[in-house]
């Protein structure tokens, strides 16, 4: 009988290139998910392999398409941004934009900004869902679905492992957040971005412990949340950091 893999995909930016390099360690060990949950940029990693793409042609449509790179919009103007320039690449990528159509059954968490609470998605309006779910708050305006206002699911649940419990005999982790635990100094842009992460370290360090397998690569916050110019970088950083758990890897038992 077939193990159950889950795997959870946390938010992180431009650096949930690095699930990538996790996927990529897990497939040469004849490892492929059979349910994902992920939040933000771990939702828009995830909708991408589920729907059966390779992960160096993830790699290449995110880089083209600047998913994760906000920076230019930060520099040029002031004020909240539409998400709708992501849209199109959604819909393009996904022609029938339907959960139902993806080759791995995919969870996506975000917030609904109206009601104060946390929704796992599992059907719906792909393109909208993902859009909503990496929503970053005060950079990009709520994204309205369903009759309510929707932003990041990492607002409330940057690790969201909830909908695989139960249901998958192994679950992996893969959270691109890791800190430095003292710098000697911070800059004011990555204030928030530092603050963010050191709340919600804590509540992902409780779901580690139901994880058989959790990749958290050092000191991620080397790389920028908002630019993509460290997308291969971050790649191949997150690759190799997963090849060295080559023997907790292989210690899974797991039935292909």
């Amino acid at each position: 009988m077939q193990t159950k893999i889950g795997i959870v995909l946390s938010g992180g930016g431009a650096r949930g290139i690095g699930h990538l390099g996790v996927l990529k360690a897990l497939e040469e060990f004849g490892i492929v998910p059979t349910h994902i949950s992920g939040t933000s940029a771990g939702a828009i990693a995830g909708a991408f392999y589920a729907a059966g793409y390779s992960v160096s042609e993830i790699l290449s449509i995110l880089k083209k398409g600047q998913i994760f790179s906000f920076s230019n919009l930060l520099m040029k103007r002031q004020g909240l941004f539409a998400m709708k320039g992501f849209h199109d690449i959604y819909l393009e990528c996904f022609p029938n934009n339907s959960f139902e159509d993806l080759k791995i059954p995919l969870y996506i968490a975000a917030t609904d900004i109206l009601k104060g609470e946390l929704v796992y998605f599992s059907s719906g309006n792909l393109s909208q869902i993902l859009m909503a779910s990496s929503c970053m708050p005060l950079l990009f305006q709520p994204v309205n679905y369903n009759n309510t206002l929707y932003v990041d699911g990492g607002v409330i649940n940057n690790f969201p492992i909830e909908p695989l419990m139960g249901q998958c005999d192994v679950i992996i982790g893969s959270y691109v957040n890791s800190i430095k635990k003292e710098v000697e100094k911070v800059s004011i842009n990555n204030i928030l971005d530092r603050c963010f992460h050191l709340a919600m370290k804590s509540s992902v360090e409780i779901k580690t412990h139901s994880c058989n397998l959790y990749f958290e690569p050092p000191n991620m916050s080397q790389y920028s949340l908002y630019n993509l110019k460290n997308a291969d970088e971050i790649f191949e950083y997150s690759y190799q950091y997963a090849l060295t758990l080559e023997d907790q890897i292989k210690a899974l038992d797991i039935q292909l």
